[in-house]
């Protein structure tokens, strides 16, 4: 397995040297950008944690269009984040967080596994797996 990280470009020379000192620069490559201003490196397999929540709704579906842009048939835009359940009344660490965030950024928000299967839906996605981990985290995975 190979991996590409992609940072902004003050970041990447940190993960080069993470990378480096790991002794995996032979499966791990850093490489800088800017997601919102060029197209996200192609891969089978495109994770962000804790990144959708950082950002109002048209940046979101942006993201998620970009992730589908950027993989094969068959290949998973995988998303780890704070998921809100459907019914808004369980994961209070989740809500808060989106308060938090709303706060902090004026228009950013968390969001639930529903929300995040329609973005995903309208972005081409041909499926939606929601899984639950650890404490108030899951990953939102959409097959393409």
């Amino acid at each position: 397995m190979r991996c590409t990280t992609f940072d902004l470009p003050v970041v990447e020379p940190i993960a080069a040297r993470m990378i480096q000192a790991a002794g995996l620069n032979d499966r791990v490559e850093a490489v800088s950008g800017d997601f919102f201003g060029e197209p996200l490196p192609e891969a089978d397999v495109i994770t962000m944690g804790m990144i959708l929540h950082d950002w109002n709704l048209e940046r979101k579906k942006q993201l998620v269009k970009a992730a589908y842009d950027a993989l094969p048939e068959g290949g998973a835009y995988i998303v780890i984040e704070n998921l809100i359940d459907d019914a808004r009344r369980e994961n209070a660490f989740g809500l808060l967080m989106s308060l938090n965030m709303l706060i902090e950024f004026g228009d950013a928000f968390d969001f639930t596994g529903a929300d995040f299967a329609t973005w995903c839906t309208e972005a081409g996605f041909s499926a939606v797996d929601v899984l639950p981990l650890a404490g108030p985290t899951s990953a939102g995975i959409a097959y393409k």
